[in-house]
């Protein structure tokens, strides 16, 4: 039986991971997975970013922003794997968050086929993209897509 090596290059990484070359070199740029660097200047990522790797993917999936990602990470230890019972405190708090998500694809469901059929495409009254009318404040149009307070990002 072979022994895993302590160190993975991105390319053991990335395989191992599901995890593009390319999204290891970001999220070690944005602070999200660390790496080493070989006399080579080669990265090595200690076999523990699996798991961190697994956490990113899985908070992506809840609908987690990089920074609350980092977040969430920051509160895990880096000089071990992660216990189930550190997982289990860090991702406690998405309960709320999926519980959200699956009310708002339950609102989808029931209104999808009116919206289609209705061909208002107002972003003003639209219960779907503008559910319970709640950016009639901001104006119509594109405008209220990107704001000030929700750092240029565009909502879902």
């Amino acid at each position: 039986m072979t022994r895993m090596p302590a160190r993975l290059s991105i390319g053991e990484l990335s395989r191992r991971s599901g995890v593009a070359a390319s999204a290891l070199r970001f999220y070690q740029d944005v602070g999200l997975i660390s790496a080493e660097r070989t006399s080579g200047n080669q990265r090595r990522y200690p076999r523990n970013m699996l798991r961190r790797l697994a956490f990113i993917r899985a908070a992506q999936r809840v609908g987690l922003s990089l920074d609350e990602i980092s977040a969430a990470l920051s509160q895990l230890p880096d000089s071990r794997t992660p216990t189930r019972a550190d997982w289990e405190r860090v991702s406690r708090t998405w309960t709320a968050r999926i519980d959200q998500q699956i009310a708002d694809l339950h609102r989808l469901k029931d209104k999808v086929t009116g919206c289609i059929g209705c061909g208002c495409l107002s972003l003003r009254t639209c219960v779907l993209s503008n559910p319970d009318d709640e950016q009639n404040e901001r104006g119509v149009g594109p405008a209220w897509l990107a704001t000030a307070e929700n750092d240029g990002k565009i909502r879902a």
